[in-house]
């Protein structure tokens, strides 16, 4: 039954995660960053990373380009959006490319055309992602590329690394045709990366430069991770310049939110434009949200049996338009809520309520039901399925409610009378 919602998380994973073991999400527990903001953190903890400025207007973009153009006069212009792709995407104004190698001199004018638009790439989705800002960095020689990655493995219940003498270019397409080539190393968090491991690692990255120096980078790493309390660190490439230095040409880093507490800094860099509005006003009202592309609006409680429901909606021929828990304590304006965000959903054409009463009492959910259905205007039809503590107040209610709400015995009923609401 965990299928469908697996295949709703894995959008929102980096390659990498596929490489030791898909894990299943279910709501996006971690902050995601731009490249510039990674780029920046990295760099504080001593990790070598190329020269950039982050620039949100085309005059901007001139200065920096002016500033750090290389010795032929080029500088590279990056897209900053909350998705992978980026070079090989098109903007939806007819640019190509979300990354650019432009002469100084033509820099503001390929910014102007990045910068407000819409970015779409293989991650995006047809709607695409808006550029608000755009890195100007300085080309760079790099001689060597290599893919370097840490992340959270639960099998070992510790800090997983993987490794790759090959980087700059698809990991899971690799990972595919020639795994011999990709190392992975299990790190006790107890004891850290220790030396030998680091340079274990160096050995399999294939590092042309000096190894001691390549080994206190990867320790660098490795702190930006333990440090940051990230739940991944991705650099593709990990590169060698011309001058045999080790240098992260491009990072991804996660934070896991549950480190929000401590971590006020770094949350603070959260870009709400990038992400569903729909999940940011879910995060709110703290209900777990993730939007699908069916049609019947689901809302239930307990992940479990959310995710049963999106199963057994699709064994009777439809689809689901939504991940939606509400969690085992919900308050009727929780309830309130969560109808709003499910009814701005265009797609949607029926909902469906599956609610199991443990702590939660049905009386309650039933109350923020028909509150819920009478502020929105409820427009399609209303399924609702009841069971356990308070059922019978709960159904009371509902039957008195003087709203075309259909009842149903249970999930395998809720689901038909759902689909069939559709025609």
């Amino acid at each position: 039954m965990f299928r469908i919602a697996f295949r709703a998380a894995c959008h929102r994973y980096s390659p990498a995660t596929f490489l030791f073991g898909a894990a299943v999400r279910l709501q996006n527990r971690q902050l995601n960053i731009h490249e510039y903001q990674g780029a920046e953190i990295l760099a504080r903890h001593g990790v070598r990373v190329p020269l950039g400025i982050a620039c949100q207007t085309a005059d901007q973009v001139h200065a920096a380009a002016e500033k750090l153009r290389s010795d032929d006069g080029d500088v590279v212009l990056k897209s900053q959006i909350l998705a992978g792709g980026r070079g090989l995407g098109h903007f939806k104004n007819g640019l190509q490319g979300g990354v650019h190698i432009v002469p100084s001199g033509k820099a503001q004018a390929v910014g102007e055309k990045m910068l407000g638009q819409l970015l779409v790439t293989k991650q995006t989705g047809a709607a695409g992602k808006p550029v608000n800002t755009v890195l100007v960095a300085q080309k760079m020689k790099l001689v060597n590329e290599m893919y370097f990655a840490i992340l959270l493995d639960r099998a070992s219940a510790g800090p997983l690394v993987i490794a790759c003498s090959e980087g700059g270019t698809s990991i899971e397409d690799l990972a595919e045709t020639h795994p011999e080539k990709i190392t992975r190393m299990k790190i006790d968090i107890r004891t850290g990366l220790t030396e030998a491991q680091a340079r274990d690692i160096v050995a399999h990255l294939g590092v042309k430069g000096s190894v001691s120096d390549a080994v206190a980078q990867v320790k660098a790493l490795y702190n930006v991770f333990i440090s940051s309390d990230c739940t991944m660190l991705e650099i593709n490439p990990l590169a060698e310049t011309a001058e045999a230095k080790l240098i992260a040409a491009d990072a991804k880093l996660n934070f896991d939110d549950n480190a929000e507490y401590r971590q006020k800094g770094l949350f603070a860099l959260r870009d709400h434009s990038q992400e569903d509005p729909r999940e940011v006003t879910a995060g709110k009202f703290d209900l777990n949200y993730i939007g699908l592309d069916g049609n019947i609006g689901c809302m239930v409680n307990g992940a479990g049996l959310a995710m049963a429901t999106m199963d057994i909606i699709s064994l009777h021929g439809a689809a689901p338009a939504n991940f939606l828990d509400v969690g085992g304590n919900a308050s009727e304006q929780q309830v309130v809520e969560a109808f709003k965000i499910l009814t701005s959903d265009t797609k949607v054409q029926a909902l469906l309520v599956n609610i199991f009463g443990g702590i939660m009492k049905c009386d309650v959910i039933a109350s923020g039901i028909v509150s819920a259905a009478k502020q929105v205007g409820l427009q399609v039809p209303l399924v609702v399925r009841l069971e356990g503590t308070n059922v019978e107040a709960g159904k009371e209610i509902l039957e008195k409610s003087g709203m075309d709400i259909i009842a149903a015995n249970d999930l395998d009923d809720a689901a038909k009378k759902a689909v069939s609401a559709l025609s």
